[in-house]
């Protein structure tokens, strides 16, 4: 049941986050809702302006927590300093990277905040839109470009966009996850927008062994999309064990202050192993036990 707080919550978020796109349609295409639905809400209706299945859309879309979720409030780790720095310069200068690193480490959660803050930045979920028409419908979406047409015609309205408007940055999280296919549209979506588009792919180490094996089978497209990422691969946690457990402790430690724990840092880490999702869930349940 959506209850009128909920209602209020999201569309507390709608009115904030309005200011991160040019206009009413582009928005409202981005929470897949008419411009009309979204002026009334704008005005501070929400009752029988939206069914209960839209707002919980529009609540995952702008990451607005309905239930009981404890609110995770940011830190600023080396991660999510490095990740936000590596953005703000592509943004700022239409260039590429692409960083490969260890899994549940912070990556997404900074990319996630940046493109919140940032207009004419978008997060994309490549785990969920593998194929080149899902991907490339996505990322017209979130830029509140028309996703519904000929798959051809929202190809060629996303570039026209994305070469019309100032400094668009394209983030792309789990990127391992991609189809070959959608690989090379990427590779054609880069070219068709050099120069006036950011990018920055991101994903676990097996992403960096999955490009790497490719070029080295000479699959078309792999080099190529290697080279126009930067071609090298970033990673910001240290590679010895040693190291990267002083790392992980650090990051557990600033988090967990951060965000009210009971527990001292030395045992939340011994508690989670240094995982933040677990960190996250040992919060939640301090939470819950008061």
């Amino acid at each position: 049941m959506i209850t009128t707080e909920i209602k209020n919550k999201i569309a507390t978020a709608i009115r904030e986050r309005s200011t991160m796109y040019p206009s009413a349609a582009k928005y409202a295409m981005k929470l897949g809702i008419n411009k009309s639905v979204l002026s009334r809400v704008m005005n501070g209706e929400t009752e029988r302006v939206l069914d209960n299945a839209r707002w919980v859309s529009i609540a995952r879309i702008l990451d607005v927590a309905i239930g009981g979720q404890t609110t995770w409030m940011r830190a600023e780790t080396p991660v999510y300093v490095y990740v936000t720095e590596q953005l703000k310069a592509c943004q700022q200068n239409s260039i590429s990277g692409l960083l490969c690193d260890r899994a549940d480490i912070g990556k997404s959660f900074a990319a996630k905040c940046y493109v919140r803050e940032h207009p004419n930045s978008v997060y994309i979920d490549c785990s969920q839109v593998k194929c080149k028409t899902k991907l490339i419908r996505a990322i017209a979406k979130e830029f509140g470009v028309d996703c519904r047409g000929r798959y051809t015609d929202v190809y060629a309205d996303l570039v026209f966009y994305l070469k019309g408007i100032s400094n668009p940055l394209i983030v792309l999280d789990e990127a391992g996850d991609l189809e070959y296919s959608a690989f090379l549209e990427l590779k054609g979506l880069w070219n068709a927008t050099e120069y006036t588009c950011g990018w920055y792919m991101m994903g676990a180490n097996a992403l960096k062994h999955k490009i790497d094996t490719m070029i080295e089978r000479k699959k078309v497209g792999y080099e190529e999309i290697f080279s126009r990422y930067g071609q090298r691969y970033q990673r910001i946690t240290p590679e010895g064990a040693q190291d990267y457990k002083e790392f992980a402790m650090a990051q557990v430690a600033l988090i967990a202050n951060v965000n009210g724990s009971k527990l001292p840092p030395a045992k939340m880490y011994a508690a989670t192993s240094g995982s933040l999702r677990r960190v996250h869930t040992e919060i939640t349940k301090q939470n819950a036990e008061g």
